[in-house]
């Protein structure tokens, strides 16, 4: 299985806690940049020739903020130079404020066929705090114009003074407007964002709040349907994310666009940062990367361990011995034995224990030793 993910860094504003490639200012350099973009899907293309593509996942930045032409370009382009599979999931990222009719109507006619949609909160006063530019209305008219399609929610845990109701409500929101999948993020305050001023006040809630939140939605979410299936993602059956699940399996992508990384043959490579710099690099004709690894055996058993340890499902042990041609239980027998109380280990397969998910990190670095 592998993955296409196309990054589109423009926004009409940058929201407090966002970290990623994002540029409201740069918002008119749109025709150059997909312009470029375009040509980096053929040069993409065409050196990847022969290998089939399962997913493709458009993300930003905010990607329905750009005229739609845009986006159904690049969709074009890439079945043109890349082989996709027959039925392939293509997802785009959506801001209930930047929708409409006729832009969903068009995603929908170059094959996009589920959709990611950035809720965060149902509460306004929040949506306010965090610089988004929608409201909880919107996303209601926003999931009106997705009825019957495959939508996922995205919502924050960990907003100033936030609750565990206010949670719950969220959830109902998105549920209410007929999301099959919910992915509830833990606020993580960047250095240099703005929402980490708010983190250095201790106005955000603490580690602790936020853990007991999560324990509480985990439930929630199983009540009405919704199973884990990785530690911040639920879906209805048949509806997890396919794109996602390439990534936690270690499966290979291609990034396309400034910021995107890429795995590809044992390689990962990172696209630069810089919007400019992207476009004179693919004009020129030269490689718009920069950085480029070799991921050597030993870090890719971690690599697959840890991935794997994030799913409820966790790590095949038969497919780890398979792929590195060494014993699983042999390999790791120190961390097996350190963890033992926090994780369930048979024959074939090691997971962490539900209730020890969210905590994951220690135990996983157990195994870095």
């Amino acid at each position: 299985m592998a993955g296409i993910y196309i990054h589109v860094p423009f926004c009409k504003s940058k929201c407090s806690y966002c970290d990623f490639a994002s540029y409201p200012k740069e918002i008119g350099k749109t025709e150059s940049y997909f312009a470029c973009l375009y040509r980096e899907i053929e040069g993409r293309g065409r050196q990847l020739n022969g290998r089939v593509f399962d997913t493709v996942y458009i993300g930003g930045g905010t990607p329905s903020v750009v005229d739609s032409k845009f986006i159904v370009g690049a969709i074009r382009q890439v079945k043109k130079f890349f082989t996709l599979s027959q039925n392939p999931e293509i997802t785009i990222e959506l801001n209930p404020g930047t929708v409409t009719p006729e832009k969903i109507k068009e995603y929908k006619s170059v094959g996009i066929n589920r959709f990611s949609v950035g809720l965060q909160t149902g509460y306004d006063d929040q949506l306010k705090r965090l610089n988004r530019i929608h409201t909880a209305k919107d996303f209601l008219l926003c999931a009106n114009m997705l009825k019957g399609e495959n939508f996922s929610a995205d919502i924050l845990i960990g907003l100033a003074n936030q609750t565990v109701e206010q949670v719950k409500k969220s959830i109902d929101l998105a549920i209410a407007g007929g999301a099959s999948h919910i992915s509830t993020y833990a606020l993580t305050p960047e250095v240099g964002t703005p929402i980490y001023t708010d983190y250095l006040n201790g106005e955000l809630l603490s580690d602790d709040e936020v853990a007991d939140i999560y324990h509480e939605i985990v439930d929630y979410l199983k009540e009405k349907g919704f199973d884990r299936y990785e530690v911040s993602n639920f879906a209805k059956q048949g509806f997890e994310s396919k794109h996602n699940q390439n990534y936690w399996k270690r499966g290979e992508y291609i990034g396309l666009g400034v910021s995107a990384s890429s795995f590809i043959d044992d390689r990962r490579f990172t696209n630069t940062f810089k919007i400019d710099e992207y476009m004179n690099a693919i004009i020129f004709n030269k490689s718009p990367e920069i950085s480029s690894e070799i991921i050597e055996k030993e870090d890719a058993k971690f690599e697959f361990v840890m991935l794997g340890l994030r799913t409820a499902k966790g790590i095949d042990k038969k497919e780890f011995n398979k792929l590195f041609d060494c014993d699983f239980d042999k390999e790791y027998s120190n961390a097996l034995l350190e963890k033992a109380q926090y994780i369930n280990s048979t024959k074939n397969s090691l997971s962490i224990k539900p209730e020890y998910l969210f905590v994951q990190n220690d135990i996983i670095l157990a195994f870095m030793k």
